[in-house]
């Protein structure tokens, strides 16, 4: 077993209660060391809560605590780049929640300034190191569905309009938010960049609230991604093969009974995965990463997911005003 490291959390978010807290406390590797938080009172509630040992009344004292070997950044989208850009600074670590930054510009400084100081830059894809993911990408590769040709993806649920997430200058918007995944997806089934892009999506206020795109993949694969504010809660995805479809419900929030579908022909199979924390996955994962000196597969540095968001989120811009 790798060797725990000390992790702080900048910020009480929603995702960091429900996912990161209990995820690097349910991890192999880590201790969760420090939370931090603007609203001191806030921290403190959480940490009697969850029985972390700090809180620190700003992010810049939680960076300077040494016990601590990574961060976790959950913040707002337009806090991402300045506060890894400071936790590299001070030689943390960074986990970053999706999207790495406001578009492939940030995201690529990122990476820059995080490799310049020595530091590792992960995205936070947590889906990705749940074991059925590892094993609906075994079975594609193992050529189970024949030769891929369309991989679908959809991610909707109806936001409080009241949402930061529907405000444009923080980065706002459902590709960004919840279409990164079904892009991720795509990129991650087929192990490449697309090689062209369309998109089409509804407006409102600033920030995309539907949208919907066609990448297209080397070897003749489509992918198809959709996602939504303002829809009822889809969360799924679909690989479709010469030979067969695997089915993956609740994709990126599988709860307690991950299923996998697989049919080929007339016969369809169902795999049941056994409960896992993609969370504590995601975590264990990272420290194996740290220990290597390398973000090593299935994580990725986040990079070529915001180019190819960009890519898409230009198209549809284009679309809008053609």
């Amino acid at each position: 077993m790798a060797e725990q490291i000390g992790w702080g959390i900048l910020g009480c978010a929603r995702i960091s209660r429900r996912g990161l807290i209990p995820g690097i406390q349910g991890s192999r590797t880590a201790r969760l060391v420090a939370l931090a938080s603007r609203d001191g009172d806030k921290a403190r509630r959480w940490a009697a809560e969850f029985g972390i040992a700090k809180t620190y009344p700003n992010y810049d004292e939680l960076l300077t605590d040494r016990e601590i070997s990574a961060v976790y950044i959950p913040l707002p989208n337009e806090l991402h780049l300045p506060w890894t850009l400071r936790a590299a600074e001070a030689g943390k670590h960074v986990l970053c929640d999706k999207p790495l930054g406001l578009d492939a510009a940030q995201a690529e400084q990122m990476a820059v300034e995080c490799r310049r100081r020595g530091v590792l830059l992960m995205e936070g894809f947590m889906w990705r190191h749940h074991p059925r993911t590892i094993r609906v990408v075994e079975l594609v590769r193992s050529g189970r569905i024949g030769d891929i040709r369309l991989i679908r993806c959809s991610f909707s649920f109806d936001i409080d309009r009241n949402d930061w997430r529907l405000d444009p200058t923080r980065g706002g918007g459902a590709l960004w938010d919840v279409g990164c995944y079904g892009v991720n997806t795509c990129r991650l089934i087929c192990g490449a960049e697309p090689t062209d892009i369309t998109a089409t999506a509804h407006w409102a206020g600033g920030v995309d609230m539907t949208l919907a795109a066609t990448l297209r993949f080397p070897g003749e694969v489509i992918g198809q991604v959709d996602c939504s504010f303002e829809l009822p809660y889809r969360c799924h995805f679909e690989i479709v093969g010469t030979r067969g479809a695997i089915d993956v419900p609740d994709a990126y929030l599988p709860g307690d009974c991950p299923d996998v579908s697989i049919r080929c022909g007339e016969s369809t199979e169902r795999l049941t995965m056994p409960p896992a924390n993609q969370y504590s996955a995601m975590v264990d994962h990272f420290t194996r990463c740290v220990h290597a000196g390398r973000i090593e597969w299935p994580a990725e540095d986040g990079v070529g997911n915001m180019q190819t968001l960009d890519a898409v989120r230009s198209a549809a811009r284009c679309q809008q005003t053609a």
